[in-house]
């Protein structure tokens, strides 16, 4: 695993299009003028031993976790065959672009603060994946600053329902509970280790871990923090065992790493909901913004508040269920629904060939279900990750056991 693992990494380091990014990214950094960065010239970035808000990767590794999601996000829907469909299925075109652009901003600036760390942002990627989908767990979306909207907070960490008890460590300045702390962001760091790790690293003047560039960079930080030299695999192994005290956690972070690393270089829209998400605590929310006030312009119509500073004010957080909704169907229709494939009425649904046969039976069967879970999906059904056996797994179980 550790020649194969170095073997992608060579492969995705000599790609064009994310060398011009780190090199543009890099060069911002250290006031390089981006006229300078192009494909037919090699720009030799001076060397940076800080952070963009002035701070450094602590040489000792930190080993108070910064995720404590095996009781949470992991055990909800990322076991068994749901974490190997979650493999299966990897691919760097459904993560945001807000995600994927902080993903690689973090690989180039932790990389050049720290020349001796060597991680790649398809690592910390998949982290972002298992954590929170990359933002948008509980119907959360990245908005255009790459702010988790209306916020991802996790169950309160009571030591009940298997988690661990961590009474409260921020006054509730991140996790809005004074009482136990709760992971928090895209990354779902716990506040007493953000409060270590917390970067601002895209300049607004704020080190806040719903915003999907710090909690990348702050990622980062905690992983290359000590000696680890993160191209390898032991390296890989250690600093993620740190960051979630799980073999379970570490085998599925690297194997998603892996099919990123395999994968396309492209992103969905920043604002796009998953196709399924993970159900939030039910009986958490969040501060609401300043109720709406009556404008005598508008005739008594109501009107946002307006507060301090002549701000926005942020959305509401939207109502969270009580428990998963199982969809009854395919979306749209699909085999036995009453419009087209895709969600789309009217549209036919596209069938995908047949695989030729491998003669190897381990390949064929991973190649089958893969095809059967794209089949589906073309179909227009949505899997439930929190149930084993919703329409989407019996579409899926029908076309393999065709």
């Amino acid at each position: 695993m550790s020649a194969q693992r170095l073997g992608r990494l060579q492969k995705a380091t000599a790609l064009v299009p994310l060398g011009l990014l780190s090199a543009a990214v890099t060069a911002s950094l250290v006031g390089v003028s981006p006229a300078t960065v192009n494909a037919s010239e090699e720009v030799e970035a001076p060397e940076v031993s800080a952070l963009p808000d002035g701070s450094s990767v602590p040489t000792e590794a930190i080993e108070a976790p910064a995720s404590v999601s095996t009781g949470d996000v992991v055990a909800a829907g990322l076991r068994g065959k749901n974490a190997q469909r979650v493999v299966a299925t990897a691919s760097n075109a459904d993560i945001p672009s807000a995600a994927l652009a902080a993903y690689q901003r973090a690989e180039t600036v932790i990389n050049e603060a720290d020349k001796s760390c060597n991680i790649t942002w398809q690592l910390v990627a998949a982290i972002g994946r298992v954590e929170s989908d990359h933002g948008r767990y509980g119907g959360n979306v990245l908005d255009d600053e790459g702010v988790a909207r209306p916020g991802i907070y996790g169950i309160a960490l009571n030591g009940k329902r298997g988690t661990a008890l961590i009474r409260d460590t921020d006054a509730g300045q991140f996790d809005k509970d004074t009482t136990f702390d709760r992971a928090i962001g895209p990354m779902q760091f716990i506040p007493s280790t953000w409060s270590v790790v917390g970067v601002d690293a895209d300049g607004d003047g704020q080190r806040n871990p719903q915003d999907i560039d710090d909690a990348a960079l702050g990622s980062a930080v905690y992983l290359c923090s000590g000696e680890d030299d993160l191209s390898t695999t032991a390296g890989q192994e250690k600093a993620v065992f740190r960051y979630n005290n799980s073999t379970e956690y570490v085998d599925l972070v690297l194997s998603i790493m892996d099919a990123y690393m395999s994968g396309d270089y492209t992103s969905v829209p920043t604002n796009t909901l998953a196709a399924a998400t993970f159900a939030p605590d039910p009986s958490y929310t969040p501060p609401k913004p300043p109720k709406p006030t009556k404008s005598p312009q508008q005739g008594g119509q109501q009107q946002p508040a307006t507060p301090p500073g002549g701000g926005s004010s942020e959305p509401a957080p939207e109502p969270e269920p009580t428990s998963p909704a199982e969809p009854s169907g395919p979306v749209g229709g699909g085999n036995g629904g009453s419009g087209g494939g895709l969600g789309i009425p009217g549209a036919p649904t596209p069938t995908l060939p047949a695989l030729p046969s491998t003669s190897v039976s381990v390949v064929d069967e991973v190649l089958g279900y893969a095809q059967a879970v794209l089949q589906c999906t073309l179909d227009g059904y949505v899997d439930n990750i929190l149930s084993n056996n919703d329409p989407f797994d019996k579409c899926v179980k029908d076309y393999m056991g065709k």
